[in-house]
């Protein structure tokens, strides 16, 4: 009888992915949840009461509830087109590590901006959309290779600064109507989702295989 390390399958490193591993799955979770969204503004058109008023009431105890609900909500048609292609686009390419990594992802970026927006946002006013997700999204696209020290994942970044470079002016104050506040700290819970994703695939691979026993 012998005990004989086991060599472990070399596997692609997950986190360093640039494109979805299941391409088709991705594009239709990314296609389903836009789909939702236009779905839950047709209903606000139909219904006689204001979905809107769903949204993040800053500072107000009984408000924090938009919190969850903001991000599914939009002040009017254009304001969800306006949304569109970034969240078709930026939710499709944050699921390269896989659709688990990607709800943890958005869990984090969606709690952090509306939690950021119901702090700081203006008073007697109500936030809705999902910018703030496109914008943590994007953040997390754009540092994520930093972190997981990927060079492909740098390139895809630079790619998209290029194209979406003029979304950065939303992270200004001063733009009546936009909500800076949820792109702010939609940014920043990107960056902090990236940081600690990578943390995890870190702590992961450092964790030995165990040796298996042959008995007999």
């Amino acid at each position: 009888m012998s005990t004989l390390p086991v060599n472990p399958v070399p596997e692609t490193d997950a986190a360093k992915r640039v494109l979805p591993p299941r391409p088709k799955a991705a594009a239709l979770v990314a296609l389903s949840f836009t789909l939702l969204l236009y779905l839950v503004e047709l209903v606000d058109v139909i219904l006689p009461g204001d979905l809107d008023q769903g949204g993040i009431h800053s500072r107000v105890l009984s408000g924090l509830d938009g919190v969850l609900f903001a991000p599914l909500l939009h002040a009017g048609w254009s304001h969800l087109f306006a949304n569109t292609v970034p969240v078709l686009v930026f939710s499709f390419l944050a699921m390269a590590a896989g659709i688990g990594r990607f709800a943890l992802v958005t869990a984090i970026i969606w709690v952090v901006s509306g939690l950021g927006v119901w702090l700081i946002g203006p008073a007697n006013a109500v936030t809705v959309g999902a910018s703030g997700l496109a914008f943590g999204w994007l953040a997390y696209l754009l540092v994520r290779g930093i972190f997981n020290r990927a060079a492909g994942q740098i390139l895809v970044a630079v790619v998209l600064l290029g194209v979406w470079s003029g979304m950065l002016v939303g992270l200004l104050p001063g733009n009546p109507g936009v909500s800076w506040q949820g792109h702010v700290f939609g940014a920043l819970a990107g960056v902090l989702a990236a940081w600690l994703t990578s943390r995890t695939g870190k702590s992961r691979k450092a964790v030995p295989a165990a040796p298996g026993n042959l008995e007999g």
